[in-house]
């Protein structure tokens, strides 16, 4: 599919008003993101795992303005409160989707969002926010289109997602999700994010992640800028090369469910995320001390208890510990143990992976 496919014919059915909800998870890269070209296209193709627990939910209420509006009309409440800062995002997020859903100005919306996690916990909000804001948008618009089939709709709000918060197109499905073009992969697109589509272990299935709060405070440099800063960077080259060979060595890995090459594969992507940022130029540090710690004592728990606990990490100070369901017990004890030490406060989330979007 393309750009076009997603733009809509004349619509003959404008609802007066109503109410969407919907909850849509967080998610977890296991191959990096890290670059983007002109209308949030990614460099390289990535995967993640969908989360469960970490989710926004968003309820938007509509009522059909008595004239199509210039610009666009909507309020925004985060936990209950106004949120004027968040604005020029959801306006620019607007602007961008506006071509494929063509009613936006011909309402008056008050999106209210809220989510279960603590805001600035490092936990990806943008990528369960637009999902979950892209999401809403679409039942609204399955409303005015009864033979809307549920692929094209999934597609569609990933596709969406996509022009809010790039991983965002990966929060709509679950809980194994590809984006971007990979030679290996049938079906893969830079524009919206597919369920992965080849034989997967049942290891993998119910897999945890908990996830170590290090640092709550605002990044020192946002995604957004350390995005730009692969432009011109130099080992940008290979560093995309390397996310597409990752990708194809996955194909082995989930089918047999290879542990030991999966954890090589996550850790060294997570690893390498951190050093394109330490090799840019401005180079900037988003790991800590603590950080640090953390991944040495799961070395050496791993290599003590012969488990197949891993880490990996997103754009951030935190931790996410990633194990199977069938070591759960000792792994989780090992984390209260010798890990939770290291959070902030003593604060950590547990999750695993989870289905995707769906409206409440």
């Amino acid at each position: 599919m393309n750009e076009k496919d997603f733009i809509p014919s004349e619509y003959t059915n404008l609802i007066e008003a109503g109410k969407v909800a919907c909850k849509a998870p967080s998610n977890i890269a296991l191959v990096k993101y890290w670059g983007k070209k002109k209308g949030q296209i990614p460099a390289n193709p990535s995967i993640s795992f969908t989360l469960n627990t970490c989710a926004t939910t968003t309820t938007i209420t509509f009522k059909k303005c008595e004239n199509i509006q210039d610009d666009f009309s909507f309020d925004l409440l985060f936990e209950g409160k106004p949120k004027e800062d968040f604005k020029p995002k959801i306006k620019t997020f607007f602007e961008r989707i506006e071509v494929y859903l063509p009613f936006l100005k011909a309402y008056h919306f008050t999106i209210e969002t809220s989510n279960s996690f603590p805001h600035s916990s490092g936990i990806a909000s943008s990528a369960s926010g637009m999902s979950a804001l892209a999401y809403c948008f679409m039942e609204l618009e399955r409303s005015m289109n009864a033979k809307m089939t549920s692929d094209f709709f999934n597609k569609k709000a990933s596709f969406l997602a996509r022009l809010g918060s790039g991983s965002a197109c990966r929060s709509i499905e679950g809980y194994l999700m590809q984006w971007g073009q990979q030679h290996d992969i049938e079906g893969s697109s830079n524009l919206y994010a597919i369920k992965y589509p080849y034989a997967i272990h049942q290891i993998f299935e119910n897999y945890n992640d908990t996830i170590l709060l290090v640092d709550k405070g605002q990044k020192q440099v946002s995604s957004t800028v350390g995005h730009d800063l692969m432009h011109n960077h130099p080992y940008a080259v290979s560093r995309f090369a390397q996310a597409q060979e990752n990708l194809t060595k996955l194909k082995a890995v989930f089918k047999a469910g290879n542990l030991s090459e999966f954890i090589k594969i996550v850790e060294s992507e997570a690893l390498t995320l951190h050093a394109m940022m330490m090799t840019s130029l401005p180079y900037f540090v988003l790991m800590k001390p603590k950080t640090l710690d953390i991944i040495n004592k799961i070395w050496a728990f791993r290599a003590q208890s012969k488990t197949h606990v891993c880490f990996t990490l997103d754009a951030g100070a935190n931790v996410h510990v990633l194990y199977p369901e069938s070591e759960k017990d000792q792994v989780f004890q090992f984390i209260k143990d010798e890990l939770v030490v290291f959070c902030e406060n003593g604060q950590y989330i547990c999750d695993r992976i989870g289905f995707g979007s769906k409206k409440m």
